[in-house]
């Protein structure tokens, strides 16, 4: 596959995740798909936690800022934003509105996608969902206020 439709690809997955379709997932998930980052191996173990997630934020939506394709990898960094009307990882709605940016790195052979890394700021979401509250100390060591 060339890098364009590699590219294609991923902003398909975008496309659909952001309609909350996940029916493209038969398409170009791979059987020997794995997500180190949420320990997802295959395509059912990843429609079970977008599912999970679109449940605790129903109106999420990611916005690409920028996307690369070189060798067999695409590269995404985008921004997401959704609000926590569901039941999330055993957390109950907060009503809180989130937003947190993050880098993903597909990997594709023949068309199919067999692992995606994800870089994002958990320990921030966290926060604006209020589980978590930093410290005096920590705000001074990570320059947050």
């Amino acid at each position: 596959m060339s890098l364009e439709e590699n590219k294609a690809i991923i902003l398909s997955l975008y496309e659909a995740d952001n309609k909350k379709d996940l029916t493209i997932l038969d398409e170009v998930i791979s059987p020997d798909f794995f997500d180190p980052t949420f320990r997802l191996r295959g395509p059912e173990s990843y429609k079970q936690f977008e599912n999970a997630f679109f449940k605790g934020f129903p109106d999420w939506i990611e916005t690409i800022e920028d996307i690369i394709a070189e060798r067999d990898k695409v590269w995404v960094r985008f921004t997401g934003t959704g609000t926590h009307e569901g039941e999330w990882r055993g957390l109950a709605p907060t009503g809180k509105k989130i937003t947190f940016s993050g880098v993903q790195i597909w990997r594709l052979i023949d068309g199919k996608v067999v692992s995606k890394d994800s870089i994002i700021d958990l320990l921030d979401a966290l926060k604006q969902l209020g589980v978590i509250e930093y410290t005096e100390k920590s705000k001074g060591a990570l320059a947050l206020e």
